[in-house]
């Protein structure tokens, strides 16, 4: 591993080339933060693909890569005597010690679940109206609804054992049974919306993070469904002349590998 002063070294030498950048280059001399926020929640995915896959090599690039937008920004921000890197860096510095007083302060903790009551009660002292107003309005619903459980869990307000979220989750399943049956369209997408948050909050429980669950068996399904696929060119058949029964021989194959 690098030294202290090797890192240093190297986060001046990306500094120095983002100047450069921004100098000589059409390309970089050109975009805006608005021009780059797109590719950096590209980054951002590309880079929760590699954690999902364990590739430590790719997520090593990932990050640099966001690093490397981070910097960007940061370059933008001086250009327009708002803020540079180190205004950002002092900036998490100061929000991290203000909110771990059980480090820098005389709080004491028990556990984790005391640390993260203290941050978001430390969030409501600095002005925030509501523990929720974190929560980006842009997020995914899944992710949506497993940060707005943790944030309200934060300050207490959540269940006490799993096996209470378990009954609440086959409840709104039996909600929305109810509604299949009546045909209620509104109402089926209110109870299914239900069942789902439901779900978010068990997995929360279970100590389960949904959107990397979910994720697991979307890539776990495609790979299976790409071996039907496969199997089915090499038989020298058309997928959509096949029946049902002769896809799942090839998809109970694909179980196996």
């Amino acid at each position: 591993m690098n030294t202290r002063s090797e890192q240093l070294a190297a986060f001046d030498r990306l500094l120095t080339i983002m100047d450069e950048l921004r100098e000589q280059c059409p390309w970089d001399r050109k975009q805006t933060m608005q021009t780059l926020r797109h590719l950096t929640i590209e980054e951002t995915y590309e880079l929760g693909d590699a954690i999902l896959d364990n590739d430590l090599e790719e997520v090593k690039k990932e990050l640099g890569d966001i690093l490397l937008h981070i910097v960007f920004y940061s370059k933008i921000g001086s250009e327009t005597q708002d803020f540079d890197i180190a205004d950002v860096a002092n900036g998490i510095c100061e929000k991290l010690i203000n909110r771990h007083p059980h480090i820098y302060g005389d709080v004491k903790v028990e556990n984790e679940e005391d640390v993260k009551q203290n941050w978001e009660n430390i969030k409501l002292k600095e002005g925030k109206k509501s523990v929720l107003e974190g929560v980006p309005n842009g997020l995914p619903s899944l992710v949506k609804a497993n940060r707005v459980q943790d944030k309200v869990a934060g300050v207490g307000f959540d269940w006490e054992r799993p096996e209470q979220v378990f009954e609440k989750l086959k409840e709104e399943l039996g909600e929305l049974q109810e509604e299949v049956e009546a045909n209620n369209a509104d109402q089926m997408e209110s109870e299914f919306g239900d069942v789902l948050f439901s779900m978010v909050n068990y997995a929360r429980f279970l100590k389960i993070n949904p959107e990397n669950a979910l994720e697991r068996t979307n890539k776990k399904f495609i790979k299976r469904f790409q071996y039907v696929e496969q199997k089915a060119k090499e038989a020298g058949k058309s997928m959509s002349d096949m029946t049902l029964a002769e896809m799942d021989v090839f998809w109970e194959e694909a179980k196996q590998l």
